[in-house]
């Protein structure tokens, strides 16, 4: 792992996580409801991706790092999962409601946001694709820190994408639901042509060797 790796990292990180999904509206949802719950929603979808994080790093990202079989699986199944994403994306663009009822507690909100990222399974997919890709068995550093560090520098990705988002959403959201519709349709097209391209470059890594 050199310092080109870490940026090339950090730059898909950033785009992945300025992508709207399930997070975004989830942010969006705490922000319009009340600017003090988009803190304790956003460290619940920290937790999260903290615990995906150390399941990959503790030995299932390893594993997978040693069999290219079943990266190139993984990563197939990840960009086929973007694509779909993508465009459920287009034709169904996330339209943020705030609901009737006022939700309250700091607890309430970290439990709904680790449930959102941190127990859903396509996650997990998606960082056992990822993150070994972006390893070096041959580096002096151990793959699971490798991974551990990939995985944080997503997560801290994700917190400071997040938090903006939040606290964004009553101000620009809630009076322009608009934009909120046009976002979607951005998205769907950037998560397709995201997962066009981590299936294209593995294609051509199988046809060159």
């Amino acid at each position: 792992m050199n310092l080109h790796t870490l940026l090339v990292f950090w730059t898909i990180s950033i785009l992945l996580a300025a992508t709207p999904g399930a997070d975004w509206a989830y942010v969006i949802s705490a922000g319009i409801r009340d600017h003090a719950a988009v803190v304790p929603a956003v460290f619940g979808l920290f937790l999260g991706y903290l615990a995906i994080t150390g399941t990959v790093a503790g030995g299932i990202g390893a594993l997978v790092a040693s069999m290219p079989l079943a990266v190139t699986i993984l990563t197939f199944a990840g960009a086929a999962y973007l694509i779909k994403l993508g465009i459920s994306l287009l034709r169904h663009p996330p339209v943020p409601k705030e609901g009737h009822e006022r939700e309250t507690g700091a607890r309430r909100w970290i439990a709904k946001g680790f449930a959102i990222s941190g127990l859903n399974p396509k996650a997990l997919l998606f960082f056992l694709a990822l993150l070994p890709q972006f390893t070096n068995p041959g580096s002096s550093w151990p793959i699971f820190l490798q991974i551990g560090i990939l995985g944080i520098i997503h997560t801290m990705n994700c917190v400071s994408i997040y938090l903006m988002v939040g606290f964004g959403a009553r101000t620009i959201l809630s009076s322009r639901p608009r934009a909120s519709i046009v976002t979607g349709y951005i998205s769907g097209v950037i998560m397709i042509m995201l997962g066009l391209g981590l299936a294209s470059e593995d294609i051509i890594k199988l046809l060159h060797s």
